[in-house]
């Protein structure tokens, strides 16, 4: 039970984070806005694709939530797992670590490197999005492991 009500938090902390991260006003919310094009609109557009969104903004947030959760939900358990089995701390971080470099950056990559990224700045998307996805499974590591 532990397990899954740190995974609900951790997936609360990611949208944190998310939010915090891809703001208009950091530099990585602004290479998130050039790259789905808000950059190009007037302030006017921009309002009109706002409202127009707000209908999918439910539904958006609530899969992003669930993905949220997936992922602090494999971070809590490898950290838990990790630390009650007697792995050090430090290591169970390594897993973490581990899995995000070899399952989440290749996805982000991907993404990227298939997508409709304009390649200008495609290698800041993916470091953006590589780092924030990093700096999100950190925190929820360094919680999780004071409930080991």
């Amino acid at each position: 039970m532990t397990i899954v009500l740190l995974a609900i938090f951790g997936a609360i902390i990611a949208a944190v984070i998310g939010t915090l991260w891809y703001m208009p006003s950091t530099p990585m919310g602004r290479v998130h806005m050039r790259y789905i094009g808000f950059d190009k609109l007037t302030p006017e557009e921009q309002k009109r694709k706002m409202e127009e969104s707000k209908p999918q903004m439910f539904g958006m947030y609530a899969g992003q939530m669930l993905f949220s959760f997936l992922t602090s939900l494999a971070v809590v358990f490898i950290v838990i797992m990790s630390i009650r089995n007697g792995v050090s701390t430090s290591l169970a971080f390594g897993f973490v670590l581990v899995n995000w470099l070899c399952f989440m950056v290749p996805v982000i990559g991907s993404g990227v490197i298939w997508g409709n990224v304009d390649r200008a700045i495609a290698w800041k998307k993916f470091l953006s999005d590589a780092a924030s996805n990093l700096v999100t499974v950190l925190v929820i590591a360094a919680i999780a492991s004071f409930f080991a």
